[in-house]
């Protein structure tokens, strides 16, 4: 009789209480390793910490920490070259624990003492985070810039600004483009707040009371580069605000970019004919020849959607966990790396699509009626004297009349306009100029040349890089 097959070992990192293993349906359900995945090199990184961390305890001796740290190191390798992963890897945690029993043996086992699955891949998932926002704000700024070139050669461009859809006032062109750049700068502010929310090291919480062995969590703190140590174990293994953080931002940055593309797409109409689309991030028809569909523009658009759906599937969520961790919580990454996916994606075709833009300078001038001046004729009526109400109600009355009469207010006889209120005076038509229009508007923020250029220079310098922090020089005394 030959001798029984050697059991196989099993590199589940819990079950010694069950005596059976999982249903294939259980499995099926419970196994992450499709969505977590992505998580393996910060796994690693911070299992090396961690062994790092159990020598300085007394937990490992020097030579079984390198050897784990040698091993870890060579895990990395197999995955990176695309190790195969296998049905009994339930997560990229259990995937990496039986590669480090292949690379370094039995030493490997000692590895987890004093960690849990909770508070690793809560370190995992804030450290993943951490370098996504740093994706995400170079790739704003990306869209930024294209923002800024395009208004630079819309500074003296002339259009109209809309209010209710409807045709209200002239502005600059640079103007308008700007007005979406500054939410952006907005949405790299909620970025920063939400890196800074997500570098809290939770490592060494353990499961939920904290680490029975005195590893430091500030050494680990420093060696993976978290800002701060999280203040309470029961809560650092169950706080996903900093996921929360980042998918508000994501949906923000979704929203700008929806209206952006709005507006881009009805300009881009025949209707209006401000903007012409490029041919790098458009499609045509499979039925219509002629046309040039401004695809990226309308996904982006769609996307945000999307986008809102992660935030409030996590937000719904948290909102009914008991205090620490739950499994609902395996959950947190499927929304976070499709939004996050997702805006990478995006970000990067609208930059595009902006940028290969052209606009039609003359249809934008052309769109700018005498009407639209009618703030200005009141105002012109101000500065002689009269109330802004009954300025109001005589400009009023020549709007109706030009309508009427289907002409422009310019067209109008100089009776109409001494009938509507007696300090118009020849010079009135000054007033109607769309270019003193926007001259008149130099307060700060406003469409005034000056204040345009004032505005294009702080944008400029919202995209300078940071300084670099100054090291000190201080010498240390020698005793």
């Amino acid at each position: 009789m030959s001798d029984p097959a050697p059991e196989k070992k099993s590199h589940k990192l819990w079950g010694g209480r069950f005596g059976a293993g999982p249903t294939a349906a259980f499995d099926a359900l419970n196994n992450s390793i499709g969505v977590d995945f992505r998580l393996w090199p910060h796994d690693v990184r911070l299992s090396k910490a961690w062994a790092v961390a159990l020598w300085n305890a007394g937990v490992l001796t020097l030579d079984e920490s390198q050897a784990i740290e040698r091993g870890l190191a060579a895990v990395a390798v197999r995955i990176e070259a695309g190790e195969p992963i296998l049905d009994s890897d339930e997560d990229v945690h259990t995937l990496i624990d039986r590669l480090l029993h292949e690379e370094a043996g039995d030493v490997a086992s000692k590895l987890h003492t004093g960690r849990s699955r909770n508070d690793q891949v809560a370190t995992a998932t804030r450290l993943w985070t951490m370098e996504v926002c740093t994706r995400l704000d170079a790739a704003v700024r990306m869209l930024q810039q294209a923002m800024l070139d395009q208004a630079a050669t819309l500074e003296d461009a002339l259009m109209p600004a809309y209010t209710h859809m409807q045709r209200a006032i002239p502005v600059s062109g640079a103007h308008w483009m700007l007005s979406h750049f500054w939410p952006l700068e907005r949405d790299r502010a909620r970025l920063k707040a939400a890196l800074k929310s997500a570098a809290v090291l939770p490592l060494g919480s353990g499961a939920v009371a904290g680490c029975a062995y005195p590893v430091s969590r500030v050494l680990l703190q420093g060696t993976l580069g978290f800002d701060a140590v999280s203040p309470n174990s029961i809560d650092a293994v169950s706080d996903r605000d900093f996921v929360a953080e980042v998918l508000f931002s994501a949906t923000m940055i979704g929203t700008h970019l929806s209206r952006l593309a709005e507006d881009l797409i009805i300009y881009g109409s025949s209707e209006f004919g401000f903007v012409q689309f490029g041919e790098g991030y458009t499609s045509g028809s499979s039925m219509m020849p002629q046309k040039r569909n401004p695809d990226a523009l309308e996904l982006a658009r769609g996307s945000a959607a999307r986008m809102l759906g992660s935030l409030v599937s996590l937000l719904a969520t948290l909102k009914g966990l008991p205090t620490s961790y739950n499994k609902d919580l395996q959950d947190d990454k499927r929304p976070l790396f499709d939004a996050t996916d997702t805006l990478l994606l995006v970000l990067p075709a609208v930059s595009g699509a902006l940028a290969e833009c052209t606009f039609r300078r003359e249809r934008m001038s052309a769109a700018v009626s005498s009407t639209m001046m009618a703030t200005d004729l009141a105002d012109y009526l101000v500065r002689k004297g009269a109330t802004f109400r009954e300025a109001h109600s005589a400009v009023g009355k020549l709007v109706r009349e030009s309508e009427t009469a289907g002409v422009e207010m310019q067209r109008l006889p100089m009776s109409s306009f001494s009938s509507a209120h007696p300090l118009f005076t020849a010079g009135v038509m000054d007033a109607l100029s769309a270019a003193n229009s926007v001259a008149h508007r130099e307060v700060e923020g406003g469409t005034g040349p000056a204040a345009v250029r004032a505005q294009l220079e702080a944008a400029r310098m919202a995209l300078l890089p940071p300084p670099a922090p100054r090291s000190s020089n201080n010498v240390v005394a020698q005793p």
